[in-house]
């Protein structure tokens, strides 16, 4: 997409619902630990309003990616131009279609009068300047394969973690879309790299995050470092929707080099209660 992101992508959920202040301290210090690429959506509460006012500061250093959650070519293009106003700028980077989990929401999007279209036209028009997919569930690897297939689209943004590649089902899943992609030419960004499980009823939720991430640094050293050992095809990683957890990230990020992938593995194995997210999902 002719931009040098920097490995860790900013994961502008965690401003869905911050105010003003919490949001300028966490871009500041994304801004100064180096990274470059920016992800948000339309909808994620008020994040895109809490990096608008950033915009014209910064908007020619970054690398810019929103989503869309839906499905018809009326409606994606209504959001993109809304997320152009509410992030204060004439163009995104990259425009994601977003949650794309299953082949009925592929079928919708790729259908004619479906969103894609309108992406297409974004794209046409210079409002975008690549199209992207993402997705969450055990499914989405394969969805997003599939996707691949039916259109070129510039970008993935699908789930790698250790404990889900431990399915063998989901890591072949994933192992056929890294093939894809790189035929495609692709990008491919990782997504829930530090997901640790679901919340448990009743368990006071800590974090801004829909799921309990691993918090304890060598745990997300381990986690970030397997990533990226495992899988250099993978280009970016996005941080959790948490600005408490940037920080952890960011040095996870850095150390992780020292780590091998199977030096990652045997700390992540010690870790307690760790599952996949997407056993239960509250959206």
């Amino acid at each position: 997409m002719g931009h040098h992101s920097s490995v860790l992508i900013y994961g502008a959920a965690s401003l869905s619902e911050v105010d003003q202040d919490r949001a300028d301290a966490s871009i500041q210090e994304a801004l100064d630990a180096g990274i470059n690429h920016f992800d948000v959506a339309r909808d994620y509460g008020d994040a895109e309003l809490r990096l608008g006012p950033w915009m014209p500061r910064i908007r020619d250093d970054i690398f810019l990616a929103s989503k869309t959650g839906e499905r018809e070519e009326e409606s994606v293009w209504r959001q993109v131009n809304e997320s152009l106003e509410r992030l204060q700028t004439d163009h995104l980077d990259l425009i994601q279609l977003h949650a794309v989990c299953d082949l009925d929401a592929l079928d919708r999007l790729t259908a004619p009068g479906g969103g894609l279209a309108a992406a297409v036209r974004a794209k046409e028009e210079g409002l975008a300047g690549a199209i992207g997919i993402t997705g969450h569930t055990h499914a989405a690897p394969a969805v997003h394969t599939e996707a691949l297939r039916r259109f070129d689209f510039d970008s993935v943004l699908t789930p790698v973690s250790y404990r889900l590649a431990g399915d063998p089902a989901y890591r072949a899943d994933l192992d056929r879309l890294l093939e894809a992609a790189a035929a495609t030419d692709a990008a491919v960004m990782a997504i829930k790299a530090i997901a640790r499980r679901n919340w448990r009823e009743g368990e006071p939720q800590r974090y801004d995050t829909w799921y309990l991430p691993l918090d304890e640094q060598q745990a997300i050293t381990a986690a970030v470092a397997w990533v990226l050992g495992t899988y250099p095809q993978v280009t970016g990683i996005a941080t959790a929707g948490e600005t408490r957890l940037l920080r952890q990230m960011v040095e996870a990020e850095r150390a992780g080099v020292d780590l091998t992938p199977q030096q990652a593995a045997e700390v992540l194995d010690r870790v307690e209660d760790y599952s996949s997210p997407f056993i239960s999902m509250p959206f």
